[in-house]
């Protein structure tokens, strides 16, 4: 991955921690639907990092977690975050089964737009199951 697209997705990473605080995850997530939607219609394909990062954000846990208590481990807010974003490069680079066919087969920025998405989507969820199986062994 190129210096310029770990930059899209570093500021997709900030933007979308900004979101998530200030306002929440539904939002972020309609957030993500709207640029994508926009990116679609353009020729701007270095938009899709960002749209990516904010699906694998749209999943942390950051509704009600007061501003104080962000760092805390227990909340998980942090680890998620960062871990998505990892995630969401490393899916991104390697394009895994689905991801890199969409994204060879790709009519104007469809395939690279839905590939970004689907590797956001499976960053935010790898991640979301990272951390809830840390917790419960943990737990016990």
């Amino acid at each position: 991955m190129s210096l310029k697209n770990i930059l899209y997705s570093f500021i997709g990473l900030l933007s979308g921690l900004l979101i998530l605080l200030y306002l929440d995850e539904s939002t972020l997530f309609l957030s993500a639907l709207l640029v994508s939607v926009l990116v679609f219609k353009t020729t701007k394909s270095d938009f899709d990092k960002i749209v990516g990062t904010w699906f694998a954000l749209s999943v942390a846990p950051a509704f009600g977690v007061p501003f104080d208590t962000l760092t805390h481990l227990e909340n998980g807010f942090v680890v998620q975050a960062i871990l998505s974003f990892i995630l969401f490069i490393a899916f991104y680079t390697y394009k895994p089964s689905i991801i890199g066919r969409l994204y060879k087969s790709s009519k104007a920025n469809i395939g690279i737009l839905v590939s970004a998405i689907i590797s956001g989507f499976a960053a935010g969820i790898l991640s979301s199951l990272t951390w809830q199986s840390y917790v419960n062994f943990v737990s016990f």
